[in-house]
């Protein structure tokens, strides 16, 4: 036989391709492929389409080019060199406040701006509720936008009117967009925007009150550069220059964790489907090792023969990837609206970069993982025409691994993980995998002690798991890991929030009052204790940030996204007491004691920050506390129960140390859900005080937590599919010896009805195995995570009891349904055949 042209080639190939599609062992390399790419597609559209959103629109997420932002104001200095260098400004100052009503009261997140606001970006409303939205210039003096939320809350609508402090304003118009809505604490309220000429009519601003001053500037790149070069040296401690690539930090890290998370999952369905797509791939090569003989014989290549099979494989890899494709696009678009109450709108497509990328990964992985098995087709003597004991010669090991090594590497690249956390994830599944399995080997081993009181039927279905131990371990073992998973994250989404909240006392304060003036302190003091039988301490605060420890910058010690360097980045509220709070506890150190008149004033430190610092005993630190310099010894480390509900600090100065400077108060106390008009009567009596409820913060979390949740189990959905593909997959290898075994038995007179009770009982116990495993191995992570990283009395869980019986099903279910063919064979063909 001639050489034959690239294209009879390639017609070959699609006619075996589609003669042999029904066989078993290409829908599931199918199967495997379509998901790998999917989950591959969705992760790189959420990435790419978050990303190009932070691009396009991240002058909109400040409002601005630049903008000095922090909790002083900006000076006139500071003001003027922008003016100077031709920049347009607007000034805006946020906080938070108790908006009160002749219906309620709520928490708000209050703006006050100037006409020029916002600087980049468009404000739109409306002039009824859920009516139609428009761009619109802002409120003039004496109006107030509010959200729908707000309206809701204090039963108002437009045109009624609502007070801010001491201003009573009307509500003109609906707020529906701010291009610059922040994603911190209190975003989570309701937000209203009023005029910047009316907040000191507002009495709510007042020296020590946590306000945020922001100065916007919009300008050619060249001015700006300019400007801040000329602003930098002399911006205090309390104040930072950000533009739109540092702004919004927290918006930035929150997606950066989202992003890995998600990565992580992506490369467990993919790698979980790799050894679906090498299983199938060896059935693939091992079913045609005959018919690659009878090609060798009619004078094709070895090369041209390799070539055939490897036209298959790569059209029925496009196939799989041009689905996946299409699968992972609209996977992706059920993840953002589960997400939409979280992230930006109008987010870009994200065009078709992700899709040709998820595609390339599908087909790296096919290549990597099924390249070994299909190089032995080339190798299949001609002779096997006639001896069928005649196998190809194996390929070498350092082939075999290297593909899977070299495709695995790819898929990390281009995922972008971090080699840290991906050794990790690689170092913990190899020793998880090693001591579990070694466990089900052992498992397996006392089974055949059990065998010889059992019925048939039990003896027939675990003799197959016996025959080919490693197999079964390695199929309860990966199916087990998926079960675990999905346990994993319900129990953490139904009982981590619900354990943290039945651990508080029934009276545990439910209401933070804040911006309490000193003026003010004692009558409040007064008022709290006739609607709460237990009212906590008044808490001096004032707001100062870190700055050196024994006279030097503490910033390179400090690792990224720790406690410490948000410490750092932010001001902190400094108090001082002369007794040790009831929910603190002294790890090093001692309290205050008499000193000299010549020592440091003393300072007590909360215990991870000053771990997360490197602090220790003894140390000096700096302060910059309203402009002014502090230091202070650190005399004691505390550790503090941060879910009491009571207000704790991380700095605790001794007293006499901070009186002369500008102060507020903070207290918490609880009120039961009846004593709304006790609530409104003391905001109405204060009205400069924030009174924050803690109950409705929690509703608002819970609401989080479900969205973000049902997201990280529509994600893991891909890992359980590729778990059933893995599944498929290792039945399929087993299926020919099944087809022989049940054909001989049944020619020796075993019925139907026993073969099948056979197959129930083997894949019944390896799903109750992979089930037992995957309680155990709950019952460790949780427990590991609620006393180190949650820091939570740990419990059994017996309702993981029933992940055996639940596995048993699925993996039961599963396997008989895999492995029908083995029961409908007719043996007559099935012997003359073998």
């Amino acid at each position: 036989m001639s050489r034959l042209p690239f294209s009879r080639l390639l017609a070959l190939a699609g006619r075996q391709l589609l003669r042999d599609a029904r066989a078993g062992e290409l829908r599931t390399l199918f199967a495997a492929l379509l998901i790998a790419v999917a989950a591959s597609t969705a992760i790189g559209y959420f990435s790419t389409r978050l990303n190009d959103g932070m691009l396009l629109r991240a002058s909109e997420f400040l409002g601005a080019d630049l903008q000095i932002k922090g909790s002083t104001a900006a000076s006139s200095e500071q003001l003027d060199a922008g003016t100077a260098l031709g920049l347009e400004s607007s000034q805006v100052v946020e906080f938070a406040s108790v908006i009160a009503s002749d219906t309620g009261i709520q928490l708000a997140s209050v703006k006050a701006a100037d006409n020029a606001y916002p600087l980049r970006g468009q404000l739109r409303s409306a002039a009824t509720p859920y009516g139609p939205e428009q761009p619109s210039e802002g409120p003039q003096a004496g109006e107030a936008w509010v959200e729908v939320r707000l309206l809701n809350a204090l039963n108002l609508q437009v045109g009624d009117n609502l007070e801010v402090g001491r201003k009573l304003l009307r509500i003109s118009r609906v707020l529906t967009y701010e291009p610059d809505r922040a994603g911190d604490f209190y975003s989570l309220a309701p937000h209203l925007l009023m005029h910047l000429d009316d907040l000191a009519a507002t009495d709510i601003v007042q020296p020590g009150s946590r306000v945020t001053y922001r100065l916007l500037w919009r300008g050619e790149a060249a001015a700006l550069a300019r400007y801040r070069e000329a602003v930098t040296p002399g911006l205090q401690a309390q104040q930072k220059l950000e533009d739109a690539r540092d702004g919004n930090a927290q918006i930035g890290n929150a997606l950066g964790r989202a992003e890995r998370y998600l990565n992580l999952a992506s490369l467990a369905a993919i790698l979980l489907a790799g050894v679906a797509v090498a299983l199938s791939a060896s059935r693939f090569a091992a079913r045609r090792f005959d018919a690659s003989a009878l090609l060798r014989c009619l004078g094709l290549s070895r090369r041209q023969t390799l070539a055939l099979f490897s036209l298959q494989l790569a059209i029925l890899g496009l196939a799989a990837s041009l689905g996946g494709a299409v699968l992972g696009w609209l996977a992706q678009q059920v993840l953002f609206y589960l997400l939409q109450g979280l992230l930006p709108a109008d987010i870009p497509s994200g065009g078709l970069w992700p899709a040709l990328a998820g595609m390339a990964t599908g087909l790296v992985a096919l290549a990597g993982f099924a390249l070994p098995p299909l190089a032995a087709l080339g190798r299949v003597p001609p002779l096997r025409v006639l001896r069928r004991d005649l196998l190809p010669v194996p390929a070498s090991s350092w082939l075999v691994y290297g593909a899977a090594l070299l495709a695995l590497g790819l898929i990390m690249w281009r995922l972008s993980l971090d080699l840290a956390l991906t050794l990790a994830l690689l170092g913990g599944g190899l020793l998880t995998a090693l001591l579990l399995g070694g466990l089900l080997l052992l498992g397996l081993r006392s089974l055949r002690r059990l065998l010889a009181n059992a019925g048939l039927s039990w003896r027939l279905g675990l003799g197959q798991l016996l025959r080919q131990p490693l197999a079964a371990a390695g199929q309860a073992l990966a199916f087990g890991l998926i079960i675990l998973a999905m346990a994993l994250i319900a129990l953490l989404r139904g009982e981590l929030l619900d354990t943290w909240q039945n651990q508080l006392p029934s009276d545990a304060p439910n209401h933070f009052a804040l911006n309490i003036l000193p003026a003010e302190q004692s009558a409040f003091a007064a008022h709290l204790a006739t609607l709460t039988p237990h009212p906590q301490p008044l808490y001096p605060v004032v707001p100062g940030r870190l700055l050196l420890v024994n006279g030097e910058p503490l910033r390179q010690n400090v690792s990224k996204e720790s406690r410490g360097e948000r410490a750092l980045n932010r001001d902190l509220s400094l108090t001082w007491a002369a007794e040790l709070p009831a929910d603190n506890q002294l790890v090093a150190g001692h309290w205050w004691q008499t000193k000299s008149t010549d020592s440091l004033p003393g300072v007590s430190v909360e215990a991870e920050l000053a771990a997360s610092l490197q602090l220790k005993l003894g140390d000096r630190l700096s302060f910059n506390v309203g402009g002014l310099n502090r230091d202070a010894q650190v005399t004691s480390l505390r550790k503090v129960d941060w879910n009491s509900f009571q207000p704790n600090f991380y700095m605790i100065f001794e007293p006499g140390t901070l009186q002369d400077l500008p102060t507020t108060y903070l207290t918490s106390f609880y009120l039961p859900a009846q004593q709304d008009r006790q609530l409104l009567a003391l905001a109405r009596a204060f009205p400069t005080v924030t009174l924050l409820q803690v109950d409705a913060l929690v509703a608002q979390l819970r609401s989080i937590l479900a969205q973000v949740t049902l997201a990280i189990e529509f994600v893991l959905l891909f890992v359980l599919a590729a778990g059933l593909a893995v599944l498929f997959a290792g039945l399929q290898t087993t299926l020919d010896e099944r087809i022989r075994q049940g054909a001989l038995l049944r020619a020796l007179g075993a019925e139907r009805r026993l073969l099948v009770r056979a197959r129930r009982a083997e894949f019944g116990l390896l799903g109750a195995a992979s089930g037992l495993l995957a309680a155990l191995g709950c019952e460790l992570i949780s427990a590991l995570l609620y006393q180190l990283v949650f820091d939570l009395a740990w419990h059994p869980h017996p309702w993981l009891l029933l992940l055996p019986l639940l596995g048993a099903l699925l993996v039961g279910g599963a396997g008989v349904l895999g492995t029908r063919r083995a029961l409908n064979a007719s043996p007559l063909t099935v012997l003359r055949e073998g």
